[in-house]
């Protein structure tokens, strides 16, 4: 009789370990509520993107609907890349002793190396790479189509783009080289577009 109390002791105390194990294996409230905040950011994020991605292929299909008949968009010039010219950078206009205006050129160029006029939107960061995470960007710009249509600017050496943006109270002190990043939406082809340039005092 004694055997057998001991037997059954031994299994209720292995019975016990287990479900102990299983209780401390699973994930606690707090981590499965912060899983699925964290789900619910990835997918939000996921539709953000998508919601992008469908504006972009939408406003394709209004351009490329819109063409003469016979046209075929393999024949039509697109971008092929964007160039951020060297006069972009800083500039003092009010002549007060502080550049407060960032002026950014930029040119469309097709597959021939031609600089043309391509209807889209544009995106413009400046950074200062030299400051800590979180506090690198110091500005940020969305010129829509509609805006970038206007701002197309002519020379006799040059035909660009022209973004005159407002940095003031965004710069302190342009003494070290600052990074301007521009992202180009071609409306014609749904391709999105990169560069950078760093620009000096």
């Amino acid at each position: 009789m004694r055997i057998v109390t001991i037997i059954l002791t031994v299994c209720l105390l292995a019975l016990a370990a287990g479900c102990e194990n299983a209780d401390s294996k699973k994930p606690s409230l707090a981590d499965q509520i912060e899983k699925l905040k964290q789900d619910k950011t990835q997918l939000q994020n996921q539709i953000e993107q998508s919601g992008a991605e469908n504006e972009q292929l939408n406003q394709r299909i209004q351009v490329l609907s819109s063409l003469p008949e016979g046209v075929k968009p393999e024949n039509i010039y697109s971008v092929h890349e964007i160039k951020i010219t060297r006069y972009t950078n800083l500039y003092d206009k009010d002549k007060d002793g502080r550049k407060e205006t960032l002026i950014v050129y930029i040119q469309p160029v097709d597959q021939d190396g031609d600089v043309i006029k391509a209807a889209g939107t544009v995106d413009v960061e400046l950074w200062d790479l030299n400051k800590e995470d979180g506090h690198a960007q110091l500005g940020k710009w969305h010129i829509t189509a509609n805006e970038l249509r206007k701002l197309w600017f002519k020379t006799l050496l040059a035909v660009n783009y022209r973004l005159t943006l407002d940095v003031g109270g965004k710069v302190e002190n342009f003494k070290d080289p600052l990074t301007v990043t521009v992202t180009f939406t071609d409306y014609l082809t749904g391709k999105v577009f990169k560069e950078q340039k760093v620009i000096k005092p």
